[in-house]
């Protein structure tokens, strides 16, 4: 008979395989207090559904309610927060990525939910993103209705996520915007940006850490801060300003100035046979711009195809609408110019001249 003794089998977990259900639980306890802020009369239910529910018997008042919907994220700005170990803004950043694009079409965002994938689970961390989605969705004027927290152990690094978000809202189809509403002779009206936003900091990562070799806590005398404060500032929302200006003003058309920069997402809400002519001398970028620029030697064409340069939002009024629209951004705190006029053209928006020094 032989010795030898049978091996005995080991037991294969989810816990044995980097999933820590309980450690999503207790995420979900800690984010309560977050989402039950980020909130609409229309909600329905709470946190902890497969699906959130919302109300819309209140369309019965629209003759025709359109349904707008966006997806977003926050690119490469996620490397920063992890960077820092500060997770409680870039939730702000997604908010803004996601409403911001709904408003253009002069939808008012009504619900957002998230997805955050991790790792692993540290319940605080989650917590604090979506802490920033929470805040983010309360200066957006929307609901925080759910989301998911996966975990990918093996796929991601512990201390590794990525967010993303999607928004629906709503809006009129006799108050829809866009280029059907562009007129030649209409006002370009900006509006200010915080700063990167959340577009562009693959090449703003390259130009400060593998080109200039700074780090995140190298003090910037021309930011005023440290270069990760800089980076790590959170995405203006416009959602409520642009939905205000709207209703006060004659407003055509909105453009978010995104991946692609001013000239590509504006031609984005312009008719085939008009033109924006945009004026750079009516602004001088933050200082951060001009850093990107002068580090690593980015030439100003390609600066501006992928940064916002400090234009976060565009309104296209009627012209004798102007004064009244720069007065209502002006009462609401958004720092905003005459940016250009609408000519006879070809469907395109083009920069000329040369920034205020």
């Amino acid at each position: 008979m032989s010795d030898q003794s049978t091996p005995t089998p080991r037991t294969a977990t989810y816990a044995a395989a980097g999933v820590d259900i309980e450690a999503g639980d207790r995420a979900v306890e800690l984010m309560k207090q977050w989402v039950g802020k980020a909130t609409r009369p229309e909600v329905v239910g709470g946190l902890g559904g497969f699906a959130g529910l919302f109300d819309v018997s209140a369309f019965k008042r629209y003759e025709r309610p359109l349904l707008a919907t966006a997806t977003d994220g926050v690119g490469t700005k996620v490397a920063i927060a992890q960077a820092m170990d500060k997770h409680d803004t870039i939730g702000h950043d997604l908010v803004g990525m996601v409403v911001d694009d709904l408003v253009v079409c002069g939808a008012e965002p009504l619900f957002m939910t998230d997805y955050i994938a991790t790792g692993k689970v540290v319940p605080e961390r989650i917590a604090a993103i979506v802490k920033g989605i929470a805040e983010g969705c309360v200066l957006a004027g929307c609901a925080l209705v759910g989301g998911e927290t996966a975990e990918h152990p093996g796929l991601l690094d512990p201390n590794e996520y990525d967010v993303a978000g999607a928004g629906t809202g709503v809006v009129e189809a006799d108050g829809l915007l866009g280029a059907e509403r562009v007129r030649e002779g209409d006002v370009v009206i900006a509006m200010a940006a915080s700063g990167l936003h959340s577009n562009g900091y693959s090449l703003a990562r390259h130009v400060f850490f593998t080109i200039a070799g700074w780090q995140l806590d190298r003090d910037v005398p021309e930011l005023g801060r440290t270069l990760g404060e800089e980076l790590l500032e959170p995405t203006r929302i416009y959602s409520l300003d642009c939905l205000d200006l709207a209703r006060r003003t004659d407003v055509h058309a909105f453009s978010h100035v995104t991946g692609g920069g001013l000239e590509a997402n504006l031609a984005r809400v312009l008719p085939a046979h008009l033109d924006a002519r945009l004026d750079r001398s009516t602004w001088t970028p933050a200082p951060v711009f001009g850093l990107v620029g002068s580090l690593g030697d980015v030439a100003r064409a390609e600066l501006e195809k992928t940064l916002n340069m400090g234009v976060g939002m565009v309104a296209v009024v009627a012209a004798d609408a102007a004064d009244a629209a720069l007065a209502v951004l002006a009462e609401r705190g958004v720092p905003s110019w005459i940016l250009g006029d609408i000519v006879t053209g070809s469907g395109r928006a083009v920069l000329a001249g040369d920034h205020r020094a």
